[in-house]
């Protein structure tokens, strides 16, 4: 016959099983919930704009960033270098969390006349160099296009 007490250290016993069970199965559902982050195009390294004064050439700036991801010849040459960062944790959609356009516009000599880096702030197209948000006319048409291309 079973005494009260022994009631308490079944229940116990039970209790330090599941216990058990959850820490042992702990480290692999933790690494169910891993994320990973993608980047996708051109990559601008750490001060790379830093080195590209106004006036510089077009060989400076493909030495510094090398190869443009797109060339543009709409009033005066552009160089559009394009970028996209997301990320995905384990089997859940990826998420978008990045996207840049970093130009470099050049004047008729082929010197550096503006740079621009392109991104979303607040829900709309902003430029992380003058830190502002772009106006109409040719450059908003351009980046627009490059912005319904990638999702912007």
């Amino acid at each position: 016959m079973q005494r009260p007490g022994d009631l308490g250290k079944g229940r116990f016993a039970a209790r330090l099983r599941a216990a058990a069970v959850v820490l042992a199965l702990a480290p692999a559902l933790g690494g169910c919930f891993i994320t990973q982050t993608f980047q996708r195009g051109y990559v601008i390294p750490e001060g790379a704009l830093d080195q590209i004064p106004l006036g510089a050439s077009q060989e400076q700036v493909l030495i510094v960033l090398g190869t443009p991801s797109t060339v543009a010849t709409i009033s005066g040459e552009v160089f559009y270098y394009i970028s996209q960062r997301t990320e995905q944790t384990s089997f859940l959609p990826q998420k978008e969390t990045d996207r840049r356009v970093v130009a470099v516009y050049f004047d008729k000599n082929r010197k550096v006349e503006r740079l621009a880096n392109y991104g979303i702030r607040d829900g709309k197209l902003f430029d992380y160099v003058s830190r502002t948000t772009p106006s109409g006319g040719e450059q908003q048409s351009i980046i627009g296009f490059f912005g319904k291309v990638f999702h912007m």
